[in-house]
């Protein structure tokens, strides 16, 4: 299998068959979708359901309780079987060449890690002309500079030279957190600006709550990656300037 694509779900049904769609889509046909369920209430499970039937290499998988994207996301990692991983949230879409020109990228660069630009659509599905590219390359410290300045369904890694990846336990910014490890091991993420994803932005979502995702960026730098004092308050303001100065976000005209 070449690539394996990650996808957590939680009470996604009304977003979910758009994205498992364009995965379906893609024009490199040698992947497999890995969905893990994290004891959705909703519809999600019929909506999955006949591609689940109609296609093999949709796979479905149900936590047996609660736990968080982290958890789901390493239930599907431990299911997957591909040399590349990619990430694809349940209520995110990919472009049809979105695999295609990420591996090139990759075998271009003799990349372990990478990721592309993407842009913003909102709930409802229309786009936006704000847009997000990352850098060519970026390093660990890097990484904490800019903040985490890479999309979650953007990323892809060669498993068989990082090996088998976990997602550090907490509830948010596991996917900056699973970034900071990779590149512990990996010497950067090289980045394309071309945009290859949609990032939904729905008016639920937790990380609209800057106060909590700033108690969630601290735990981050001194729980896990065990930074100095000094070195964390630093951390803490790079984000906070992230957030203040929009930086790596820039618009860019929608495409008649």
């Amino acid at each position: 299998m070449l690539v394996s694509v990650i996808m957590p779900t939680y009470n996604c049904g009304r977003f979910i068959e758009e994205s498992v769609l364009s995965v379906i889509a893609q024009t490199v046909t040698d992947w497999e979708l890995q969905i893990v369920d994290d004891c959705s209430t909703d519809n999600t499970l019929e909506v999955l359901k006949p591609y689940i039937e109609k296609y093999p290499n949709i796979h479905y998988y149900c936590m047996e309780k609660n736990g968080g994207p982290a958890a789901a996301r390493n239930e599907a990692l431990s299911r997957a079987t591909g040399k590349y991983i990619a990430f694809l949230d349940s209520d995110d879409l990919w472009t049809p060449d979105k695999l295609e020109r990420q591996i090139a990228l990759m075998e271009r660069h003799g990349a372990h890690f990478s990721a592309t630009g993407y842009r913003h659509m909102d709930e409802d599905g229309t786009l936006t002309e704000i847009c997000r590219v990352p850098p060519e390359k970026v390093d660990y410290n890097g990484m904490l500079r800019l903040a985490n300045p890479i999309g979650n369904s953007t990323v892809m890694y060669d498993r068989e030279l990082l090996g088998h990846l976990r997602v550090p336990p907490i509830k948010k910014r596991n996917d900056f957190a699973l970034w900071l490890e990779i590149l512990r091991v990996a010497p950067c993420c090289v980045g394309t600006e071309e945009i290859l994803a949609k990032y939904r932005i729905r008016k639920s979502s937790v990380s609209s709550n800057k106060k909590v995702l700033a108690k969630y960026h601290w735990m981050l730098y001194r729980d896990l990656e065990k930074l100095s004092l000094a070195k964390s308050v630093w951390a803490m303001g790079c984000w906070a300037m992230k957030v203040v100065t929009r930086r790596g976000y820039k618009n860019v005209p929608i495409e008649k």
